[in-house]
C-alpha cells in the first residue's frame, strides 16, 4: 500500500465531504441546535434539581460542560452513519470503487471530514460554555490536551459510525441505527450526574463506560471540579480517567477500524 498516496486520497475525500457540509448548512444548523438547547436545559431547567446548590452559583453548569461537549461529539458520529448510507444508496460507493485510489482513504476521508465538523461544533459550544458562565481553570497546555481528549473520543466513535452506516440498508434505517446506542451510552456516564449517584449496576456500567472516562479526563484538564457536596469519582477507571480514555479510544479504532474497512470492501465489491 502506498501510504503517501492513500493520505492523498483521503484529503481528497475530506475536502469532498467538507464541501457537502457547506452545501448542506442544515447539517451543522443540527449538529449545534441540539447541544445548545441541552446546555440551556440543564443549566436552567435541569440544573437547580440536578446540580443542588452549587447550582445557582455556576458550580453546576462548569460540571457540565465537558458533558456536553463529549455528548456533542459523540452524536455528531451519526453523521458518519448517514453519510456512508447515503452514499452506498446513491451510488457514490460505486463511483469511488470504479477509480484508482485507497479503499481505506475513503472511511478515512469520511472520520477526518467529521472531525473537521467537530471542531467547528466545539468552537460554538465553547463560546456558548463561556456565556452561561463555564470557565477553564487549568492552564493552556491543559486546555489543548482537554479538546485534544474530546477530539481524539470523536474520532474513535466515527468509526463506530462508519461501519453502522456501512451495514445499514438505508438512509432511514442509518438515521436511528446511528442514534439509538447513543442513549445509554451518554446517560449512563457522569455527563450530567455524578457516576456514584447511579444505582447498582448502572452504576458499575458508568464507572467503566468510555464515555464516562472521557468526560471526566477532560473535566480534570479544564480545572472543573464537581458541585459542593458530591461525592468525588472512586475507583480505577475514574483515578486513571486520561489513561483509561485514551486505551478505550485505540481499542475502538483497533476494533472497527478493520471491521468498517473490511464492510467497505464487501459492498465495494458488489
Amino acid at each position: 500500500m502506498n501510504v503517501t498516496k492513500m493520505f492523498s486520497d483521503a484529503g481528497v475525500v475530506t475536502w469532498r465531504n467538507v464541501m457537502n457540509v457547506r452545501r448542506n448548512p442544515e447539517w451543522l444548523l443540527g449538529a449545534t441546535a441540539f447541544p445548545i438547547m441541552f446546555v440551556l436545559m440543564f443549566a436552567y431547567v435541569f440544573g437547580g434539581a440536578i446540580g443542588g446548590p452549587g447550582a445557582d452559583g455556576g458550580e453546576y453548569r462548569e460540571f457540565l460542560i465537558a458533558g456536553i461537549f463529549a455528548q456533542t461529539v459523540a452524536f455528531n458520529s451519526s453523521y458518519t452513519v448517514i453519510g456512508f448510507a447515503s452514499d452506498l444508496q446513491k451510488g457514490i460507493i460505486d463511483r469511488f470503487r470504479a477509480l484508482p485510489m485507497s479503499r481505506l482513504a475513503v472511511i478515512l476521508g469520511r472520520t477526518t471530514a467529521d472531525q473537521v465538523l467537530s471542531v467547528v461544533v466545539l468552537v460554538v459550544m465553547s463560546i456558548c460554555g463561556l456565556l452561561i458562565g463555564w470557565r477553564i481553570r487549568g492552564s493552556v497546555v491543559d486546555a489543548v490536551l482537554g479538546y485534544l481528549m474530546i477530539l481524539l473520543f470523536a474520532f474513535a466513535l466515527s468509526w463506530v459510525g462508519a461501519y453502522i452506516g456501512l451495514i445499514s440498508r438505508s438512509v432511514e434505517v442509518a438515521n436511528s441505527a446511528g442514534l439509538i446506542w447513543m442513549f445509554p451510552l451518554t446517560f449512563i456516564s457522569s455527563a450530567f450526574v455524578p457516576q456514584e449517584s447511579l444505582p447498582g449496576v448502572l452504576g458499575s456500567i458508568a464507572d467503566w463506560n468510555p464515555f464516562t472516562a472521557a468526560v471526566n479526563a477532560t473535566r480534570d484538564l479544564f480545572g472543573n471540579s464537581s458541585p459542593a457536596g458530591w461525592p468525588e469519582p472512586s475507583g480505577w477507571p475514574a483515578e486513571n480517567a486520561a489513561l483509561y480514555a485514551v486505551l478505550s479510544c485505540v481499542v475502538i479504532i483497533a476494533i472497527f477500524a478493520p471491521l468498517a474497512t473490511a464492510q467497505y470492501r464487501k459492498v465495494a465489491s458488489k
